[in-house]
Order: C-alpha cells, then structure tokens, then sequence
C-alpha cells in the first residue's frame, strides 16, 4: 500500500522515526541499523522504504533507510513463526548484507543475537529462506557471494567474516566485491580485511 515515505525527519527514538510529509507526521518502526543511518538526520529531508502491517487490534507501519532492508524484512516475515518485531529484531542486529552470509553458512548464532529470536527461529530461517534470500537481497547483483571460492570450509568462514567486518565499516556490497576479488582463497579473515582496505583506500 505504502512504498516510501519522503519528508522532513522530525524526531528519532529508539525504535521509531518520525517523518512530517506536507504537515502529516508518520511514525514507523524502525530497526536499529536504520536509526543508525537517521543519527543527526534530525530536520533534515529523509526517505523511508515502508510496510504497512494489518493486525485485528492494530496497523502499524515499518520503515528502512534501504530497499534492501524492505526486502529482507519481507523475507523474514514469511518464515513460520517470525512476525514484523522479530523481523525488526534480527535486522537490528544484522545488516541486510550480514544476514545473507548468515543464512548462506547456516550460522544460527549470528540470528539468535536478535532479542526474542531462539535457537529453532533461527534455524527456520535459514532453512526457509537459504533458496530465496541472496537472490532478492545480499549479493546476487554484485556477485560477492558467488566469487567464494570453494576449497575449504575455513577458507569459506574467513571470506565470510571479511565480508561482515567491511559491512560493518560502511562498504557497500560493490566495494567489497571489488576489494575480495582475487586475493588468496589461503588467508585468515585478519588478512583478507587488511588487504581489502589497502586495495579501498588507493
């Protein structure tokens, strides 16, 4: 019903933003990691990706700093027994980009970081979503994913830990893409990071 929301941020709180579009305020839940993106954004002109979720007792609306953030909160809420909080939850924790490579490796415990989400939710989506997630979301565009090479499971978990910690500094999924490719499949997530930022900052 909703696609985005574009307007001036009038206020931020700890899961919820405020956005004035032509003298209506809209409140929308917000993950942690798009009140992240909105720090300092405060009067400024922002857009928020959103979904209105239709409850018996209640609609509330969701907003993302990203499309990609939509989609996987879209993703997310088809898996049984995952609904628009625990969805909010994991992607408090997770980037869209994180959570890709946790589902790709099965990493259960990356999910369970997210408050109210246990051991077998977590394990839900990963089976539930491992076909569908990184061909809607993570890297299919950029081919992260798909440049893994596939000689070892620890040289596997180290591209996968190198693509998290860049996330986690602000790259996005082409820069990593470009930084990874072609550095040895035989070094350690210490040295795949540190020659990834030696190529980024060139």
């Amino acid at each position: 019903m909703y696609q985005y929301f574009s307007g001036t941020l009038d206020e931020v709180g700890l899961d919820y933003a405020v956005i004035d579009c032509t003298g209506i305020g809209y409140r929308l839940t917000i993950s942690a990691n798009t009140m992240a993106k909105l720090s300092g954004k405060r009067g400024e002109f922002v857009k928020l990706y959103a979904y209105l979720s239709i409850r018996e007792d209640a609609h509330e609306l969701f907003g993302f700093f990203t499309e990609e953030e939509k989609t996987a909160f879209c993703l997310l809420i088809t898996v049984s027994g995952i609904g628009p909080k625990a969805a909010m939850a994991i992607l408090s924790v997770l980037t869209p980009e994180k959570l890709g490579v946790a589902i790709s490796y099965g990493d259960v415990k990356a999910i369970t970081a997210a408050n109210g989400v246990g051991k077998k939710g977590a394990e839900r989506v990963i089976l539930e979503l491992k076909d569908k997630y990184n061909k809607s979301v993570s890297y299919e565009e950029t081919g992260i994913l798909s440049d893994l090479p596939d000689d070892t499971a620890e040289g596997q978990s180290a591209r996968s830990d190198a693509i998290a910690v860049l996330s986690s500094l602000g790259y996005t999924r082409q820069e990593i893409n470009f930084a990874l490719k072609g550095l040895s499949a035989g070094l350690d997530c210490d040295g795949l990071v540190r020659s990834a930022l030696g190529k980024l900052m060139k």
